[in-house]
């Protein structure tokens, strides 16, 4: 009886080990494996890492052309470096991130706007509320908070009777750029650990949705004007970021964006949001668009680790080579906001 008992245990086992290496098999076969961040990929950020670090500003800041010691060129900057694990006191660039931290801090005015010495407007201001918010929610750092906070409030209260925000922090216009770069912001702020008014994103993404064209399936810079890329990649990336999933907008959106990759205007702002909206779909579809990103992204890289091309210029090479490590370094899953 006892041999009888073995035997049957022992089928019963094999029997079950044969099915879970099936099912495995099976898995393999039908789902693609999670993307990661390819050896040319690497090289290639750490060299363009190295690039922006050595034209960093002695005050923490980074500047681009006409744009002088900025806090949305600062942001993308250090957002470049978060992406890739860099922390202040951590990593090898961690005396880089700490400065360009410290810069966004003073950038601060007494009622929260993020925009220097120099001056900006809510696309800066956006930015360097994003950077901030990722660094409180990486480090914990005490110093941060206060600073966050009165940013997130200076957006809530610049929301206007549309749902969305216009360039000056006043509830005044608005438009789909200025509005998702707000939400992005909130939505960091959220993550990290700061209260924001559920009504408040409701009432952004019901601005976003209006500036949707059902017939084209894209977003648009305003409702009823045509849509492009740029606009419908960001529009995407925020509806995921906020837990629309299941959105009716999302799959003829994707299709949009597939169609008009290589579209010229706002080529790198679009890029930057379209690389984390498909890292959200995830699958197959991530898998491939990543593949092409590499394909694109990589031999336009200079000799000097910038990504500095003319025939897609737009802004400057301190822009276009942060933007290029964000979309390069989304596989690492390093910035809060853009995790699944």
């Amino acid at each position: 009886m006892l041999r009888f008992t073995l035997f049957v245990v022992s089928l019963f086992a094999a029997s079950m080990a044969t099915l879970s290496a099936q099912a495995a098999d099976k898995k393999d076969k039908s789902a693609p494996e999670e993307v990661k961040m390819n050896e040319r990929a690497r090289k290639a950020t750490a060299k363009a890492l190295e690039w922006l670090a050595a034209r960093q500003n002695s005050d923490g800041s980074w500047s681009e052309g006409p744009y002088p010691h900025n806090t949305a060129i600062t942001a993308f900057a250090l957002l470049a470096f978060l992406s890739q694990g860099h922390l202040p006191g951590e990593g090898t660039y961690g005396p880089e991130v700490a400065k360009g931290s410290r810069f966004l801090l003073a950038s601060a005015r007494e009622d929260g706007y993020l925009i220097g010495a120099r001056g900006g407007n809510m696309y800066c201001h956006a930015m360097a509320t994003l950077a901030l918010a990722e660094l409180w929610g990486m480090t914990g750092d005490k110093e941060i908070k206060p600073v966050l906070t009165k940013a997130v409030n200076l957006i809530v209260g610049s929301q206007n009777f549309e749902g969305g925000w216009r360039y000056e922090p006043r509830p005044t216009g608005a438009d789909i750029s200025v509005t998702i770069m707000q939400v992005m912001a909130l939505r960091a702020a959220k993550n990290s650990g700061l209260h924001v008014k559920d009504e408040t994103m409701r009432r952004a993404i019901a601005y976003i949705n209006r500036c949707y064209n059902k017939r084209l399936g894209g977003f648009a810079y305003m409702p009823g004007q045509p849509p492009g890329f740029a606009r419908t990649a960001a529009g995407v990336c925020v509806l995921q970021l906020t837990g629309e999933y299941k959105a009716a907008e999302i799959p003829k959106a994707i299709e949009f964006m597939k169609r008009h990759a290589s579209e010229h205007q706002h080529f790198w702002y679009g890029h930057y949001y379209a690389s984390h909206a498909m890292h959200q779909v995830g699958g197959k579809e991530w898998e491939e668009w990543y593949g092409r990103i590499c394909d694109t992204f990589l031999p336009w890289q200079s000799d000097d680790g910038s990504w500095s091309r003319r025939d897609r210029f737009e802004v400057g090479p301190v822009y276009q080579t942060s933007i290029a490590v964000i979309i390069l370094s989304v596989p690492m899953n390093y910035m809060p906001i853009f995790q699944r």
